[in-house]
């Protein structure tokens, strides 16, 4: 997007000419904008066409107004879906090939896709109309956002078609192209969209709603470390890093609230305006208190995962206390969840079935009113809510937010390198430097990692720092899969704290920052939410949604879908 004041003006129109026809898959995707012998006539329309292709990336499942990237994390670990829908399905294991958000997310991705096609099928006929530099600036963002969306595709689905052209009726029958060969390709059309692409816009608003030359890096780091490509994607990361266009913002719970929405950590966000478009990620993540629904929560095995302020896990550290189990602790779990007896939406947040009356402190001085998260049958599950995202301007409104959410930030470039350089095994002080300038980060604080670790320990270092940095940013379900421990985190029981009372003791947290609570006395009193299966033969990738299977002949469904 431009910004989001264009964005007004011109997003029905992109609506009207993107949504023509309404067929799925690859009919569906090159077909559904104008015609090419109508368009491009002139850079107004460019123009449009390249929103068309902004837009499309911000999409929703199951038709709430809640774009696909904040539900991920509810599908993975560390997070829940209450209601009956396909997002607890992606969690449990019971999704098959005809569960709609299967459907919802491939035909989201290649509708952008298709948006990109023929964008760069028709920027040539403006070749020589418009200011070179324009011309090869929106190619580059076209390209750009195409290969965006084939990342985020095959780390979902694994290999899928590689469609780089709009196609004819008659070639709508596509195989699909192997992981590697399709992350190959976006690799190689980062690189060439960075070549084009600005530093920066200048204005603070497009600089995160519009790909810069950091961000086509950045998501080529991200894609060569997800698939193997260790060197490759810790020279993509320096690249950002040396260009220094972006650097850790000094308040880490300023980044998910309004005050944060020009951050200069951010280096891509999905862009939201009220009248325009709107999410409901309060709603959703909100107390019954405060006027949400509570919909999707956080494991106690999420909060158990951070540190101490020592530095050590809660099984380690002689600062834990069972009686007091937040206390002491690295304070990204107060900023990234809400914990019992905090405030939140100018209440405080109590779960204690006996604490029917709390604090109102949006009044002065504060009074005591009805504690509806401890009375209605609706309110979190596990105890607990997810802090970001989540801003007390929104409680009058909470369905129609226009907060941005974050596709990638520098903080997690830092972690991409830190990884890469570790799995390359070539651990130098730049390894140590990347992790402990997020740890040292104002407000967070956290001990420096000191040096002489070994690989296998910086390895539990950084899974742990990306686990604890980056939750509900909807990165953590591309990390247990392609860490292969998926197997072992969705399986099983998914848990939330015991009602009336804290763990006895902590639970032992292994090397991947994953609590096992068999050695904790009281373990059985810890509120079962659900019991989760996972197939390894399976799960590691989503299937291809049935329709496109029996619509598109040469595509072959993924293994024991």
């Amino acid at each position: 997007m431009f910004n989001k004041i264009k964005c007004c003006t011109i997003l029905f129109a992109v609506i009207l000419c993107a949504t023509s026809c309404q067929k799925d898959y690859l009919d569906k995707v090159p077909l559904n904008g104008p015609s090419s012998s109508s368009f491009y006539s002139n850079e107004a329309e460019l123009k449009l066409g390249l929103v068309g292709c902004y837009k499309s990336i911000n999409f929703n499942i199951n038709g709430e107004p809640r774009t696909w990237i904040s539900i991920l994390d509810m599908a993975s670990d560390i997070g829940w879906n209450r209601s009956n829908s396909d997002v607890q399905q992606m969690g449990n294991g019971s999704l098959t090939s005809q569960t709609n958000a299967m459907k919802q997310l491939f035909t989201g991705f290649y509708d952008g896709i298709g948006r990109c096609n023929f964008l760069l099928d028709n920027i040539e006929n403006l070749k020589d109309k418009i200011p070179s530099a324009v011309y090869s600036a929106t190619k580059a963002e076209a390209r750009f956002l195409r290969a965006l969306n084939y990342h985020y595709l095959i780390e979902l689905f694994g290999g899928v078609p590689l469609v780089t052209r709009t196609l004819k009726l008659e070639e709508l029958q596509v195989p699909k192209s192997t992981k590697e060969q399709v992350a190959d390709f976006v690799l190689s059309e980062m690189d060439e969209a960075a070549k084009d692409l600005p530093d920066t816009y200048g204005s603070q608003d497009a600089q995160h709603g519009r790909a810069t030359k950091s961000a086509a890096l950045a998501i080529k780091a991200r894609t060569a470390l997800y698939n193997g490509k260790f060197e490759v994607a810790a020279a993509a990361a320096k690249a950002v890093m040396d260009l220094k266009q972006y650097k850790l913002d000094t308040s880490f719970p300023k980044l998910f609230n309004y005050d944060g929405q020009t951050s200069p950590e951010i280096i891509l966000s999905l862009q939201f305006l009220k009248g325009v478009i709107t999410q409901s990620i309060p709603n959703f993540y909100g107390s019954r208190l405060a006027g949400g629904v509570s919909n999707e929560v956080p494991a106690q095995s999420m909060v158990d995962s951070y540190e101490c302020t020592d530095g050590l896990t809660i099984d380690k550290s002689p600062l834990f206390s069972s009686a007091q189990p937040f206390k002491n602790r690295d304070p990204r779990l107060g900023y990234t969840i809400v914990l019992p007896g905090s405030r939140y939406f100018d209440v405080q947040f109590e779960t204690h079935p006996d604490s029917l009356k709390v604090w109102n402190y949006a009044v002065t001085p504060a009074t005591r009113i009805n504690n509806t998260d401890a009375t209605n049958a609706f309110a979190t599950f596990t105890g607990y809510l997810w802090r970001k995202y989540t801003d007390v301007r929104d409680k009058a409104d909470d369905t129609h937010s226009d907060m941005n959410i974050i596709l990638i930030r520098y903080a997690e470039v830092l972690l991409n390198y830190a990884e890469a350089k570790i799995e390359a095994n070539q651990i130098d002080q730049s390894v140590y430097d990347a992790i402990n300038e997020i740890r040292q980060r104002p407000g967070v604080a956290m001990p420096v990692i000191t040096a002489g670790k070994t690989q296998a320990e910086l390895r539990s270092i950084v899974r742990r720092e990306r686990k604890c940095e980056l939750a509900v940013e909807g990165l953590r379900l591309f990390d247990i899969r392609r860490w292969k421990i998926a197997e072992q985190v969705m399986k099983g029981p998914f848990l939330g704290r015991i009602k009336t009372a804290f763990l006895a003791s902590a639970p032992t947290i292994d090397a991947n920052g994953t609590p096992d609570y068999s050695n904790v006395p009281n373990r059985n009193q810890m509120r079962l939410i659900e019991n989760r299966n996972f197939n390894p033969a399976r799960d590691y990738v989503y299937p291809f949604p049935n329709v496109e299977v029996l619509t598109n002949k040469s595509l072959v469904q993924n293994p024991n879908w």
